[in-house]
Formats: C-alpha cells, sequence, structure tokens
C-alpha cells in the first residue's frame, strides 16, 4: 500500500514538472511581434465565447443571488494560475458571462445603459492592444490629436464657441466635480484675489459659498461639494414643477435669499436629462439668472446629450450654449462603452486650474514649444484612448445613425406612456421628455383598492421589481418620489419594442395582483419576505412560452402609435 502512495505521489509530481514545461514563459504572455500568431487565437476564442454567450441569452438575467454566485469565488487561488487561455476563458464563463446582467437584451430596461455599437468594440480592442496613455504627446501622438479633435467637435454640437476647449474623463460623476472645481476657483478669483487658493487653500469665507441644482439633480453634485472642502450643506436644492424641471421662479427667489443672508450664490448646476425623469431645465431661464448675478452655469447633459445628435428634439437642448461648462456621457446616449465621457468648457483658460507641470512628465518647456500635453488640462495622469471608440462609431455608423435610434428610443417611450394612461392598473408620474418613464402598480379591482394602504401600493412595487429581477425575465428600476415607491422603464435599446413593453407591463400587473391579494386584510403592513423568491417560478411558468402566443395576437399598429407618440412629446 504504502509502495503504492509512493508512486502515486512520484506520477504527480511527474505530471506537475510537466504541466510547468509545458507552461508558456513569462514572456510569451507578452504581447509583441512574435506572439501575433498567440494574439490572433486568443482574440478569437474571446470573440466564439461571446458570440455564442449573445445569441444565447433568452432573458437579461439568471436572477441569482450575490452569496450564490460568490460561493463558486470560495476555492479559486488567484496564485495558481489555469493550464490554457481555453480553461481562463471556461472560468470567466462560469463565473461572469453565465450570470452577467445583458443591457443588449431587449427587456433590459432599468438603468442608463446602453447597448454598443460594434465599431467601438473594435476600437476598444485596439486601444487595449496598442495601450496608449493619452496624457502626454511622447506616450500616444496620433491619439491625443484624434481626442482633441471629438473635443472640438463636441464644442462645436454644443455651441460654446472659438475658445472653448474640454478633456475626456471617466463619467459624469468626475466631469460634474471638474466643473466645480473650475467654478470654484473661477469664484475665488474674483471674490478672494488675496488668496492664491492653489497653493493656501481656502479661505474661510469659502464656507459661504452656495451651489444651486434641481431636487432631482445627480448626486454627484453633493459628492463634489463635500469632496472641492464646501461641503453638502452648501448645495441648496431647488423644488421642480409638475414636469421635473427646476422652477425658476425658486431659483431666483433662492439666490436673492442666499444674498440677504449673507451667503456667496456661485454656481447653478441645470440638468438636461435627469436620471429618473429624463426632464431637461429651463436652460435659457436659468442661464439669464446666472447672467444676472454672475454665476457659473454648468449643465449636466450626461443623459441628454443624444439630443445633439437628434434632428427632431435638438432644440430641447436650446440654451445650453450657454453654459460656462458642459458633462457629455457618450457611453449614455452615443451607443458607447463605459466608459467614454467628457467635460466641456466655453473658456479654455479655465482648465488651467488643474495644471501641474513636473519636468519628468509635462515639462513648462514643453508647452512653450507647443507640444500638445493632454495632462495639463486633466484630473487624471495616466488615461486609456477611450475617445477612439467614439471615433469609429462616427466615422462608420455616423452622427445621423446615432440620434435616429435615440429618437426612436423616445418614441417608445411617449408610446409607453399613452399605454399606460389607457390602463387602471399603472400611474404614470409624468410625460416623458426622453426616453425614461416614472410610474407604478396600482390595483385596478375597487375591491383591491378598497382593501389596502398606500403602504401596502409601496410595498407591492417594491416586491415587483426585486421579484422580476429574481425572474430574470425582465430588469426594470425603481425609485422614490417622497415617501411613495416607484417603479421605472429606461429606453436605450433601439431592439425595445412596444411588444416587449407590453410582456413586461402584464408581468408587472401580474405580480402586483397575486402580492396584494396575499397581504391579509387585517394586517396591511405585513410583507411576506419570501414572495419574491415564491414569483420566479410563477413568472417563468405562466410567460416561458408567451413568445409562442405572441404569434397568434394581431401585431401592433406602430404607424398610429408612433403618430401619437410625436403628439405626446409635444
Amino acid at each position: 500500500m504504502g509502495s503504492t502512495i509512493e508512486a502515486m505521489d512520484t506520477e504527480t509530481e511527474f505530471l506537475s514538472e510537466k504541466q510547468a514545461k509545458q507552461r508558456p514563459s513569462a514572456k510569451e504572455f507578452v504581447f509583441n511581434e512574435h506572439q501575433l500568431s498567440a494574439y490572433e487565437e486568443a482574440m478569437q476564442q474571446g470573440i466564439s465565447l461571446v458570440q455564442k454567450t449573445i445569441a444565447g441569452k433568452e432573458k437579461p438575467f439568471t436572477g441569482i443571488l450575490p452569496h450564490e454566485l460568490a460561493a463558486k469565488f470560495s476555492d479559486i487561488d488567484l496564485s495558481s494560475p489555469l493550464d490554457s487561455i481555453n480553461d481562463a476563458l471556461a472560468e470567466v464563463d462560469d463565473l461572469y458571462l453565465q450570470d452577467a446582467v445583458y443591457f443588449h437584451h431587449p427587456k433590459y430596461v432599468a438603468h442608463l445603459n446602453c447597448p454598443v455599437a460594434y465599431p467601438a468594440i473594435l476600437a476598444e480592442l485596439i486601444l487595449s492592444s496598442i495601450n496608449s496613455s493619452v496624457d502626454t504627446w511622447d506616450q500616444s501622438a496620433g491619439a491625443t490629436l484624434i481626442e482633441q479633435k471629438l473635443i472640438d467637435w463636441s464644442c462645436f454640437q454644443i455651441g460654446l464657441g472659438d475658445e472653448a476647449d474640454g478633456i475626456f474623463t471617466s463619467g459624469g460623476t468626475q466631469s460634474n466635480l471638474m466643473a466645480l472645481l473650475l467654478a470654484r476657483d473661477h469664484f475665488c478669483s474674483k471674490h478672494f484675489p488675496e488668496y492664491d487658493i492653489k497653493h493656501g487653500g481656502l479661505p474661510a469665507s469659502a464656507q459661504r459659498i452656495r451651489i444651486f441644482t434641481s431636487s432631482v439633480s445627480h448626486f454627484s453634485v453633493q459628492k463634489a461639494a463635500a469632496i472641492l472642502g464646501l461641503g453638502y450643506d452648501a448645495v441648496i436644492s431647488i423644488d421642480c414643477d409638475q414636469h421635473f424641471t427646476m422652477d425658476s421662479e425658486a431659483l431666483e427667489q433662492a439666490i436673492n435669499q442666499a444674498k440677504a443672508d449673507g451667503l456667496l450664490p456661485m454656481a447653478v448646476i441645470a440638468t438636461a436629462g435627469t436620471t429618473d425623469f429624463g426632464s431637461i431645465d429651463p436652460l435659457h431661464s436659468i442661464a439669464d439668472l446666472c447672467d444676472e448675478h454672475d454665476l457659473w452655469m454648468h449643465t449636466d447633459a450626461a443623459y441628454g446629450c443624444g439630443l445633439l445628435a437628434s434632428k427632431n428634439q435638438r432644440h430641447l437642448l436650446s440654451g445650453i450654449e450657454r453654459s460656462q461648462s458642459v458633462t457629455v456621457d457618450f457611453h449614455k446616449s452615443f451607443l458607447q462603452p463605459v466608459s467614454c465621457s467628457a467635460l466641456l468648457t466655453r473658456n479654455k483658460k479655465n482648465l488651467g486650474v488643474v495644471t501641474h507641470h513636473a519636468e519628468y512628465l509635462n515639462p513648462l518647456s514643453a508647452r512653450e514649444q507647443g507640444t500638445p500635453n493632454l495632462v495639463d488640462k486633466s484630473l487624471q495622469t495616466t488615461r486609456r484612448f477611450d475617445a477612439l471608440k467614439l471615433w469609429l462609431t462616427l466615422r462608420t455608423a455616423g452622427i445621423d445613425a446615432i440620434g435616429e435610434i435615440f429618437d426612436k428610443v423616445c418614441e417608445t417611450a411617449a408610446s409607453c406612456y399613452l399605454r399606460m394612461l389607457l390602463s387602471p392598473s399603472f400611474e404614470p408620474m409624468h410625460l416623458p421628455q426622453m426616453s425614461t418613464l416614472v410610474f407604478r402598480y396600482i390595483p385596478s379591482s375597487p375591491s383591491l383598492t378598497a382593501q389596502h394602504t398606500e403602504q401596502d401600493i409601496d410595498d407591492t412595487n417594491a416586491h415587483i421589481r426585486e421579484a422580476l429581477f429574481r425572474s430574470g425575465q425582465a430588469v426594470v428600476a425603481g425609485t422614490k418620489i417622497g415617501a411613495r415607491r416607484y417603479l421605472k422603464i429606461t429606453l436605450l435599446n433601439p431592439e425595445t419594442t412596444l411588444n416587449d413593453i407590453d410582456e413586461i407591463l402584464t408581468m408587472i400587473k401580474q405580480l402586483g395582483d397575486e402580492y396584494l391579494q396575499s397581504i391579509p386584510q387585517t394586517n396591511s403592513d405585513i410583507i411576506a419576505s419570501n414572495k419574491a423568491t415564491d414569483t420566479v417560478t410563477i413568472i417563468t411558468d405562466n410567460l416561458g412560452n408567451r413568445a409562442n402566443e405572441q404569434e397568434k395576437n394581431a401585431p401592433i399598429n406602430d404607424h398610429n402609435t408612433s403618430i401619437n407618440s410625436q403628439e405626446a412629446c409635444r
């Protein structure tokens, strides 16, 4: 017995040594001219896996829970590599691809995540293979000029003027942070000229600085204020009108009140496309107030930048050209992979606040010689060449194609709104300006309505979202307005049809009706914690063959719906 064990140990050692000998050396994993065949083979294996995965996805999610997926990671030893690329890809498939959330699926309608243009995916391959860093000319060369050309083009599309400039960023949060940094330093240079805040920090009087933004603007405004040393309290929230756009009269009153209280109004953050409602603030009215009170106007168009490509709806952004700075997220409305965003400003001199010269990277002499080093105007140093994704998309698909897609998803949202208006089971909260729609399920039966409280309806809508996500059949988002819970549909996928919307609404109604009926009438505050899990089976069983049933039904009259949708948009 002992000799057998020794033999097995010897064989195991032999196999380990053999495997070690077969494993490529470290330098063979480095991409260069010597590894082109291995590179091509690996890329093809990855492409095949993605193709197989995308082709086989019948729903946007599997419904797996965090602890269920985490269990797969417990025995993985990252210090021990696998035997081949194939093995590693199989592991990625198991750990990631099988249970990923798929934004390309027409029933993913939750957040501001778009399907991506394949020229942009090609650009990802190219830029990662070459691995340029666009902080300095001597690390990027042509990449620097491509990014600058796109910045100039973006500024032109908005109408910021000949002195405008900008920089690609990691996303809207960074862009908004940078915009407020520019606004803060611009303000301090005028109001506290005796202070050099770049060297000495903020004066005590900076505690009186105030920023104004709507009550439904992005949370990054508050984050930026805190990071910049101004604090959450520096941000004054302005009430919105019934369309969830900033009330310009309330803004004017708040500015005047702040001045009367001895505070220092610095900036107004307008939003062109709020995250929940897609609402666009009254840009001209805000610009007028900023001109009157000498305030910095920043427009967060992270979502609404898609309107720049639209031939039918570009007018909705009228007034954005009067901004001092603008945030644009191409990875929301321009079909770009994350990340692909930019911060633009009317006056290129404003970007000097982030300039810092280092002899080993971007010496002052380089600027004096006219060498374009983008790090001179960026918060980041090492930075990906994300601009290439937008470049290839524009040079192949073109801006008109992007605009047509954005118009289509906005029309679909308007049609969805009309659907809900005609249904006793749904309560839409607003007429969509773009492609998001906040709504809630309400009981259509008078008997159900009489039996249950508003809290029951809230609990039901929260349950619907969770149960739908667990089923994986569709993904919708949730939000709150005041104390009430709502659902949200976000449309950025042109493949999402009204049939898809109808199926999602049918699921939502079914879940809502069943959940409400399960709440005891004598104690309607009780929430059954396991309802979401129980309903997964119900959805799968009842809706698994819905695609076949759809073929038996009469098709939707898209022409008539489209006409009504355009009327709704107006």
